[in-house]
């Protein structure tokens, strides 16, 4: 009989993670992926510090080497005329707050250790002071953590699409394996003690857990811009104005992703011209003025990929009812793409599930109350980094795509408190960054930027329109309080 250990479902970015920190840590894995060759995704291309951080702990940083990676040192923010440069926290600070912990048994021969390559001067990360992000092709970063999970001793990769789960015969709540079917079409089963589904936001075995349908409040348009030139060095764009955000950051020497999100529940059709009539009447005239020869070339060759952006709040582990199966990644949880948190919270859910299923802990997984036990403490430990970026990336959207009056004095009032500097910009910065996972400091400066910009517009309205400011006042903190606290409460509490 075909058994493993593990069995781990879907190899993007989160299932080889988990399948190598396995199998280091000496269990036997199968991971099973559709297609292994190099996917093209617009998606997963701009990965937080906290993310390198987390892939530092599992021993597989060097899957960022050797692809042109560019590094992240912050963000540039454009609000209509008037710029600011954030940079990310200083590495003093979260070793602090958010330091290096290594996965028992992952770490060996500085696989912990980024190497210096054709685009990353590992001398200058190291003397920097603060942390740094990174961008890349999506492909290519995938096809190295695949590669790095492949040559594991302990793993066996399969290419093939599971077709359903398997369950005892004598207890239907128990998983002991899946379905699978080959290129060719025929089915074979393969068992496992334990079953891991990292299959992606269109996840078939999320349904496992119950009835969680992600919600898709807007879509990203995404375009390639060749030799572009940005106001930046080395940051993360975000264009703000009575646009939508546009988001552009480079991914290689030559190349650099641009996002322009599209404030509707269906995404923009291209049949009627209504796309390009969006890029030209809304996108270009608020890109930067480096950055518009690039955009308009990308405009005559007319190539975009449109992506939902879908959230799904965290699901409890009091919904999974089945024994012996783990829903990981995107199949358990999505976020607003707008802060590029995915990887990152995907990665981090990787280390600590892997720490907390070292057989020092669990010795047999089929010991499904230890298991059980142990899932429980993942599920707590992660509402930390979890509802930091998740409630972080639709509160900044909602902001950020201000339709309403109330949302524009919330926009301007975030800008406008960036630049008071100081813990104004250091607080709000690693919470982005994901080394700042506190949510009641995320609630703190959340509700400081919403009084800051209530203020704000009091001193914009004057003397003559002190009542009209009053009102504005009580709708501006009403949409605070709905925009915000809603998503916090589901990824804490509910």
């Amino acid at each position: 009989m075909d058994s493993f250990d593990v069995i781990v479902i879907g190899a993007g970015v989160v299932g080889p993670t988990i399948a190598t920190a396995l199998a280091r840590q000496g269990r036997s894995v199968l991971i099973i992926e559709r297609d292994w060759s190099r996917p093209d995704r617009i998606v997963g291309e701009l990965m937080q510090p906290a993310g390198v951080k987390a892939l530092k702990e599992l021993g597989m940083v060097k899957a960022l080497n050797n692809i042109e990676a560019i590094d992240c040192t912050g963000y540039y923010i454009k609000y209509f005329n008037d710029s600011i440069s954030i940079g990310y926290p200083e590495k003093k600070t979260s070793q602090i707050s958010n330091p290096i912990k290594p996965v028992s048994g992952c770490i060996e021969k500085d696989n912990d250790k980024l190497d210096s390559d054709s685009t990353i001067n590992i001398e200058t990360w190291d003397n920097d002071d603060r942390v740094r992000g990174i961008s890349f092709h999506h492909g290519d970063f995938i096809q190295n953590l695949r590669s790095i999970c492949k040559h594991e001793n302990n793993v066996t990769h399969l290419e093939g699409t599971v077709t359903k789960i398997l369950r005892d015969e004598h207890n239907s709540n128990v998983i002991i394996g899946v379905e699978v079917k080959d290129k060719l079409g025929n089915l074979q089963n393969h068992f496992a003690k334990l079953t891991i589904s990292c299959d992606g936001i269109y996840s078939k075995f999320r349904k496992e857990l119950g009835n969680h349908t992600p919600h898709i409040g807007s879509y990203f348009v995404g375009i390639s811009l060749f030799d572009a030139k940005l106001p930046a060095k080395n940051k993360g764009h975000v264009i703000l104005g009575d646009q939508a955000p546009v988001l552009i950051y480079q991914i290689s020497p030559d190349e650099t992703r641009m996002l322009c999100a599209y404030a509707s529940t269906k995404p923009p059709s291209s049949t009627n011209n209504e796309l390009m009539r969006y890029l030209q009447g809304e996108v270009l005239p608020v890109i930067p003025i480096e950055t518009l020869p690039s955009f308009k070339k990308a405009l005559e060759v007319g190539k975009f990929k449109i992506m939902p952006n879908q959230y799904l709040p965290a699901i409890k582990q009091s919904s999974n009812k089945n024994n012996g199966l783990i829903v990981l990644g995107d199949a358990l949880n999505m976020r607003h793409p707008l802060t590029g948190g995915g990887m990152t919270v995907g990665l981090n859910d990787s280390v600590l599930l892997a720490k907390l299923l070292h057989p020092n802990y669990i010795k047999d997984l089929q010991d499904y109350k230890l298991l059980n036990q142990r899932l429980a403490i993942f599920h707590r430990k992660r509402k930390n980094l979890d509802s930091v970026i998740n409630t972080l990336s639709i509160a900044l959207y909602s902001l950020f795509a201000a339709d309403r009056n109330s949302l524009k004095i919330l926009q301007r009032g975030c800008f406008r408190y960036f630049e008071l500097g100081g813990e104004c910009v250091n607080g709000p910065i690693g919470l982005l960054s994901g080394m700042l996972p506190f949510p009641m400091l995320l609630f703190n400066h959340f509700f400081s930027v919403a009084f800051y910009a209530v203020y704000l517009n009091f001193i914009f309205r004057g003397l003559l329109g002190f009542p009209i400011a009053i009102y504005e006042a009580f709708d501006t903190i009403i949409t605070a309080i709905i925009i915000f606290t809603p998503y916090l409460w589901n990824e804490l509490v509910k």
